[in-house]
């Protein structure tokens, strides 16, 4: 035998699988063997199989290398006699082919195309699971920060509503203005209420709406001092995330000062972390050195940056009697991707204090 005929011989036995394996990959796709089918399918799979085997014999039967002649001791086609140039169909030669090649195309071709075919479906089906897992975890996630984030609203809403009732009876047009800052602190909530997050200059603006509702309430006896760095304003936070604090500072510090007092909220970039501090200089919580976890406002707040940063936040909580309560708080440093963060920020120097629109300068002392 030359090496142009054992190469053709090899060519037709091994190449005329080709056209059958896309078939056989939809079929094993189509009827997947499960633990609760194996029996019905295994019978499946044997006579799908034999179809197989017959079909790469019809194949092969065309090519030149059908079967070797050992009449003429050659290769020769299974359909067409080269020397009788006539269409001859050697029924006997392809039924031993057959019954000889049956049991190798089954266990050598099939079966394996089955197998690679079950193997990728399984991959997939593994990737699909893990892809609706991550979903629904998603959606549980975002579910649970939602549930905390509503806990907040009516939090502050209460608050608000008790400030302003404390004023109804004794100063009218304060309460009517309070009432007024209220609407655009309400509209804000709504404006962001899908949302769990907003740059620091948006959770600035409401939280100057907030503290201009305190500001109608405290009079002078409140003042605020902010020192935010320029470059911290596109920063994405939480929100709802200074609020609820400052909110506590007012109520445990400031109230209870009858000269009233001041709160201080410094925000900067340490390390790649944005870095907040609120200071009061309140009474404090209690013995010194001491730190809370207690309070709906500052649970919720601790929870929501779990959910949000895992563990790359931290929430520390300090109190001295008689010099105040500082919260200080670390999370991520992000930023968002547009050109229009900065066109409404003055470009303060570092030391000078950054005022947000819409604060009043009375809130503001250097």
């Amino acid at each position: 035998m030359s090496f142009a005929s054992t190469l053709g011989w090899e060519m037709c036995q091994v190449l005329t699988y080709a056209p059958l394996t896309p078939f056989v990959f939809a079929f094993a796709l189509r009827f997947p063997i499960r633990r609760d089918n194996w029996f019905r399918y295994s019978l499946l799979y044997l006579a799908a199989g034999i179809a197989f085997s017959a079909a790469h014999l019809v194949l092969r039967a065309i090519t030149p290398f059908a079967y070797w002649d050992s009449q003429h001791r050659e290769f020769a086609s299974a359909i067409w006699d080269s020397h009788a140039h006539m269409f001859r169909i050697p029924w006997l030669t392809l039924q031993k082919q057959f019954f000889g090649g049956v049991v190798d195309d089954i266990t050598g071709t099939f079966v394996p195309i089955a197998l690679v075919a079950h193997a990728i479906s399984y991959y997939q089906s593994f990737r699909e699971r893990e892809r609706r897992a991550a979903q629904l975890e998603g959606q549980l996630a975002k579910a649970h920060l939602q549930t905390l984030k509503s806990q907040l609203q009516p939090h502050f809403l209460f608050n608000t509503l008790h400030s302003i009732s404390s004023l109804m009876l004794t100063d009218v047009q304060a309460a009517d203005r309070m009432m007024t800052r209220l609407g655009d602190l309400l509209r804000l909530s709504l404006e962001s209420a899908a949302t769990q997050t907003t740059t620091l200059k948006g959770e600035l603006e409401f939280l100057n709406c907030y503290l201009e509702i305190e500001k109608e309430r405290f009079g002078e006896r409140l003042k605020v001092t902010l020192d935010i760095a320029p470059e911290t304003l596109d920063a994405i936070v939480p929100h709802l995330l200074l609020q609820p604090i400052v909110d506590n500072a007012v109520k445990h510090g400031i109230a209870k000062l009858p000269a009233g007092g001041q709160i201080r909220i410094t925000v900067n970039v340490q390390d790649g972390d944005l870095q907040f501090e609120i200071k009061d200089n309140g009474p404090g919580l209690g013995r010194k050195g001491a730190t809370s976890t207690s309070g709906l406002g500052l649970r919720v707040t601790r929870e929501r940056l779990e959910s949000l940063y895992g563990q790359d936040q931290s929430v520390e909580l300090l109190s001295t009697p008689g010099d105040g309560t500082t919260m200080r708080i670390r999370i991520p440093f992000r930023t968002q991707n547009t050109d229009t963060a900065h066109e409404q920020i003055n470009s303060p120097s570092e030391n000078s204090i950054l005022k947000v629109p819409g604060m009043r300068p009375e809130n503001l002392i250097a």
